[in-house]
């Protein structure tokens, strides 16, 4: 990677970028912010893919998409990205059958600029890594995993994660909600 991946503990970049909401003509795209999740008291919880129209990506995106409401339930914003533009993006959610009824934002960093900020450009092709960032609602990184380009993540991880990170309290190995936290 060309540079470290953004650390926990550290402030969430500023961004103000571009997104695809929507396939219903005239509300395709609309800005979205590091500061929204902040100022509606919510986690946000970002994941990066390399490129659209590839095979790993849609059974991702598809997946986040199928636990939407569960990220909702625990006052998430969901956000997809990568350094496609909007009108890739656009194009993609038209094209493929599982990607049409999104209901998060599809993120487009053409600059790549908060990608490189993040630490997740790749440094031959200069797309994002798989990385997925949960952030508290007042900016902070609480996780980051960054995976290979070959490799798809799993989403029950990051809602299991995000979980843990909210009970403020000890998570043992393996930990899920609802069951015991550590006490000291």
């Amino acid at each position: 990677m060309s540079s470290h991946v953004a650390s926990i503990g550290s402030i969430f970049p500023r961004f103000k970028k571009t997104a695809v909401l929507s396939l219903e003509k005239g509300q395709e795209f609309a800005d979205v912010t590091s500061e929204d999740h902040k100022r509606a008291g919510k986690w946000m919880v970002m994941f990066w893919w390399p490129k659209d129209f590839t095979f790993v990506c849609p059974t991702e995106i598809a997946e986040f998409n199928q636990h939407y409401e569960e990220f909702i339930d625990r006052d998430a914003l969901l956000i997809g990205a990568s350094t496609d533009s909007e009108f890739v993006h656009l194009a993609w959610r038209r094209e493929h059958d599982d990607l049409r009824d999104l209901k998060f934002p599809m993120l487009a960093d053409t600059s790549k600029s908060l990608a490189e900020q993040l630490g997740i450009l790749e440094d031959n092709e200069k797309v994002a890594y798989r990385a997925t960032f949960i952030v508290d609602p007042r900016g902070a990184i609480r996780w980051v995993s960054v995976y290979d380009l070959s490799v798809g993540r799993n989403v029950a991880e990051v809602l299991r994660t995000l979980d843990a990170l909210q009970t403020d309290e000890l998570c043992p190995c393996n930990w899920e909600r609802g069951q015991e936290t550590l006490s000291v």
